[in-house]
This record gives C-alpha cells, sequence and structure tokens, in this order.
C-alpha cells in the first residue's frame, strides 16, 4: 500500500509542479538549513522552500524519511551543497524520480582539502568562507531562472544584491580579526568544520573530529589536543550546535581553556536563535571568535 501511495504522489508531481507556478511559486527543496536559507533569500515570495535536514540537524550523518521523497518528487528545484557532504542525496534523488532543476552550490568551489587517518579528504564546509557563499547564491540565482523563467530577472537581481550583502559582510569580518596578531587567532571546535573561515581569515584551527561528525574521535586524538591547547595557551574551546556537547565540556575540563559558546557550522539555529540566516550565523560566530581571541 505504501508503494503505491508513493507511486501515486510520484505521478501527479506534474500537476502539482504546474499549479505551484499558476500560484506564482515554485516548490525547492534543499539538503540543510543554510542552503535553504540562500533559495529563500535569493527566491523571495517566488519561491517556498523545504529543508531536508532541520536546524541545527547534521547533515553528515542524516537519515532520509519517506516525507522527503514526496519532498523531493514534487520540487521543481532541489539544491544540494556537493564535495562529498550529502552521500546520501545520490539515491534520494534517483528513488524520487526527481526531474527537476538540480544545483550543486559549490560546483564552482576550489576546494580545500586535507589529510584524514592517512588519507587526502576533501572539506565540503566551503559556505564558511563568505567568497564562496557568493559563488553559492550565483549558483542559486541560475538554478530558480532556469526552474522559473517567468521570474529570471528577478532571481538575477535578488541574487546581486544578497550576493553584495555578503561581500560587504566578509569585509566586516576581515576587520574585526585584523587588530589580532595572528599568534592570538587561534581556536578549537568539536568538529573540523571552519577550515575554509580559517583560511580566509588567517586563523589557526584545532578540531576533536575530523571534517565528518560520524567517528567519536579517540582517546588518543583527545589527548593529543588537550596537550596541544595547554602549549599553544589556546583560549576558549567553542561547542558546536550540531555536534554532541561532552566532547568540548572534555577538551575544556582536561585543558584549563573555556568554553567560549555555541558557533554554528553546519546548520542554522531555529527562527529564533542567534543564527537563523546565513549573514546572522557569521556574524555570530565572528562575534564570539574575537571575543575568545581578545579576552584578558
Amino acid at each position: 500500500m505504501r508503494r503505491r501511495t508513493l507511486l501515486a504522489s510520484l505521478a501527479a508531481t506534474p500537476l502539482a509542479a504546474t499549479a505551484a507556478r499558476a500560484a506564482g511559486t515554485i516548490k525547492a527543496v534543499a539538503t540543510f538549513t543554510i542552503l535553504a536559507d540562500l533559495v529563500r533569500q535569493v527566491g523571495t515570495n517566488h519561491v517556498a522552500v523545504t529543508s531536508l535536514v532541520p536546524p541545527d540537524g547534521d547533515a553528515h550523518v542524516y537519515q532520509p524519511r519517506p516525507a522527503d521523497l514526496r519532498a523531493i518528487a514534487q520540487a521543481q528545484l532541489l539544491v544540494e551543497n556537493g564535495l562529498g557532504l550529502e552521500g546520501w542525496m545520490q539515491r534520494m534523488g534517483a528513488a524520487a524520480s526527481f526531474h527537476g532543476v538540480r544545483v550543486v552550490a559549490a560546483e564552482k568551489v576550489t576546494p580545500r582539502t586535507m589529510t584524514e587517518d592517512g588519507k587526502v579528504a576533501t572539506d565540503p564546509h566551503a559556505w564558511q568562507d563568505p567568497r564562496n557563499g557568493v559563488l553559492y547564491v550565483q549558483a542559486i540565482a541560475a538554478g530558480l531562472a532556469a526552474a522559473d523563467p517567468d521570474h529570471a530577472e528577478a532571481y538575477r537581481d535578488t541574487g546581486t544584491r544578497y550576493a553584495a550583502e555578503i561581500s560587504k559582510l566578509d569585509t566586516w569580518i576581515a576587520a574585526q580579526f585584523a587588530p589580532i596578531p595572528p599568534a592570538q587567532r587561534r581556536i578549537i571546535t568539536t568538529h573540523d568544520a571552519f577550515g575554509y573561515y580559517g583560511a580566509r581569515y588567517g586563523i589557526e584551527l584545532l578540531a576533536a573530529e575530523g571534517l565528518s561528525t560520524e567517528a567519536e574521535p579517540s582517546a588518543k586524538s583527545i589527548a593529543t589536543l588537550v596537550a596541544q591547547i595547554k602549549r599553544e595557551k589556546v583560549r576558549a574551546v567553542f561547542l558546536e550546535n550540531m555536534t554532541d556537547p561532552r566532547i568540548a565540556h572534555m577538551l575544556a575540563s582536561e585543558s584549563g581553556a573555556v568554553l567560549g559558546g555555541t558557533v554554528y557550522s553546519d546548520a542554522l539555529s531555529p527562527p529564533n536563535g542567534p543564527a537563523a540566516t546565513y549573514l546572522a550565523m557569521l556574524r555570530h560566530n565572528t562575534t564570539l571568535f574575537v571575543r575568545a581571541m581578545t579576552a584578558t
């Protein structure tokens, strides 16, 4: 019965798409909240956006639900990050028989690579560099224009204005770090999600976990990191909204560093939180990082 229901919903997709366009909006699905916000900012009232991974959720370990298949099947636009972040999306797109416009937001990003457990790994967290955020917006604006040609010019105009806002924020962030001596620009987070941010603003980053949150850090890696925190006199350890807080508490307790607060890496906060949008997330994280680096 469930299979017949799903097939029926897939068969109704063209009708649903036509109805959505007739009502003046198109349906878009984004894999996680940061992408959903970018789509919302560019699409404004022409687009209804669904995020598969919820606020404070972890895209690395997300388990798709049957409702996600229905949302993708009924959408005219599907936006994913790429760079290996959403391994579960390949089978999701095929299972939902998606026939709309598919956007890989990070397609034009120059990816960072790291050595992890002796292997070269691609860092998928490209949005943490606002310059890449501009590339994301450009890709999304082009995807929206292709999915909804009637409003193509509006998407391009809004995308251009929003990209300018991101660039302005990038300049502000750089100015916050400029007075801080390089030796003080060190932070500890619970997983390695801020590599692009660190490279952009000259910050040395240490992390208890690797690029993905799927594996628990070993006791040896924790001990090594604690020793490094003490040796280099790193001042603060930051919690991430979508990782296990016990890791940060352990690092702070064993190293003597203080807990610097909750930062947002792979997911936005709920609407009433401090990082409900992409721009708010970047401002919030920067404020906490600068406060920790300049504390006396």
